[in-house]
């Protein structure tokens, strides 16, 4: 599942709503005391559109530069610019804010939210990534930032609760593009725990990032298929249409993965989305309520197909070569006990070529690595050498095997003459006597 997939979740009356919550402050009591300038003020504050409300501030803020409520207009500009919308301008207004307080949590937000959203619509990967770590630098910025002076406790509580999870967030998504899967995954755990459970529901960029750590514990070394299971479950959960049927099978995958082939009773599919759908995260015993499937070993499985095959010969030969290879020693010389000193003739890919001897793939997998299977050496130097690549069918009599290098020699070959086709027959011609 791509992340593409659901980019659309992202959507611009998701961003007017979240900055506008993450910016929301009391300006608090300022005195303008000349008149010219607190009439320009009132102005640019009375203003009922976003465009308006723009033009007029970046008006003021042209002719008072140096204005007591300077900061506070800026913080008013890049709102504006935001709902406008112009992406670009509203980053610009939060520049200039952070220039005079590089500790303005609204300036950072912007900053943050903005250009991680930049980064969601480019497609150069360059340009996309610069993107991603100036959200990221900004983002960090964000969450060592410090009360500034003339702001109460109160106000930056709240402003810091609203921004810190697009902080971690951009962090994570930065980390993510590196394919530094756990620090993603670090982060945007952090985002869902510092929100209210409510909000984490909502389709957003949230609940998207809540898919992207499932594909983020997918793809990390060794894959975590319960937790890529559970967070994958809770954003289909929470999806609407068409994205609940686009995330659904990542969850499904990851599950399967994780229980096998064979679960214990109990343990479904409905069962871990319940428990999805009614917790942000997952449970301290969700391990110990779904069984981690441990494949058998591959002896154990070689062992598995010799006691089940009642007469050996009727292996295939991709299975009788798993045995030689991979079964404990009893089984693998059952198995070439039947194939010891047997002619056959055998298609494969060529690997490897000489007039003495041939090397050949034979299974799908072989032949798809270009990997050398089985090597026969000739009864007679070649005439003509087959080619690389070549796709033909060699006759041999099975001499011995190695474990390892894993290879099957077989000896007295020959590659059988292709059959000249049957000379066609054509029924004599009758004339009619005119």
């Amino acid at each position: 599942m791509k992340k593409a997939a659901i980019a659309s979740l992202l959507s611009v009356a998701a961003l007017s709503l979240c900055v506008t919550a993450a910016i929301a402050q009391d300006a608090g009591q300022v005195t303008i005391k000349d008149q010219a300038e607190y009439n320009a003020f009132t102005n640019a504050e009375s203003q009922t559109t976003p465009a308006a409300k723009a033009s007029a501030i970046e008006g003021f803020l042209q002719t008072y530069p140096n204005s007591v409520v300077k900061d506070d207009l800026l913080g008013q500009l890049m709102t504006a610019y935001t709902q406008v919308p112009d992406i670009p301008k509203a980053i610009d207004a939060a520049d200039r804010l952070l220039k005079d307080d590089p500790n303005n949590l609204r300036a950072l937000t912007i900053e943050v939210y903005l250009k991680k959203a930049q980064a969601d619509q480019t497609t150069d990967p360059a340009a996309k990534q610069a993107l991603l770590d100036d959200a990221a630098a900004h983002a960090k910025l964000g969450l060592n930032a410090v009360k500034p002076i003339g702001m109460s406790q109160a106000d930056f509580a709240k402003v810091k609760a609203a921004s810190s999870p697009y902080f971690n967030g951009a962090i994570a998504t930065d980390a993510e593009a590196k394919k530094d899967y756990a620090t993603a995954v670090s982060n945007y755990l952090l985002e869902l725990k510092s929100m209210a459970p409510a909000d984490t529901t909502v389709p957003g960029p949230v609940l998207q990032d809540t898919f992207n750590m499932a594909l983020d514990y997918y793809k990390e070394t060794p894959p975590d298929y319960l937790n890529c299971a559970f967070f994958a479950a809770r954003a289909a959960n929470f999806a609407p249409e068409p994205y609940k049927s686009q995330m659904t099978p990542m969850a499904t995958f990851c599950f399967k993965k994780y229980i096998g082939p064979k679960p214990a009773e109990g343990q479904t599919m409905e069962k871990l989305q319940g428990i999805a759908a009614a917790n942000v995260l997952p449970p301290a015993d969700l391990s110990t309520q779904f069984t981690l499937y441990t494949p058998p070993k591959p002896e154990d499985q070689a062992h598995a197909a010799v006691v089940a095959t009642a007469d050996l010969n009727t292996l295939a030969m991709q299975d009788k070569e798993f045995i030689l290879y991979n079964g404990r020693q009893e089984d693998a010389d059952k198995v070439w006990a039947v194939m010891k000193d047997v002619t056959t003739e055998i298609p494969g890919k060529v690997v490897a070529s000489t007039a003495d001897s041939i090397q050949i793939a034979v299974s799908d997998d072989a032949i798809q690595s270009n990997t050398a299977e089985m090597t026969v050496n000739m009864k007679e130097p070649l005439k003509e050498v087959p080619a690389v690549g070549a796709s033909l069918k060699v006759i041999g009599t099975f001499d011995s095997y190695t474990k390892t290098p894993p290879m099957i020699i077989l000896k007295d070959g020959s590659i059988p003459e292709a059959k000249k086709p049957a000379p066609a027959h054509h029924a004599p011609a009758h004339h009619t006597a005119h």
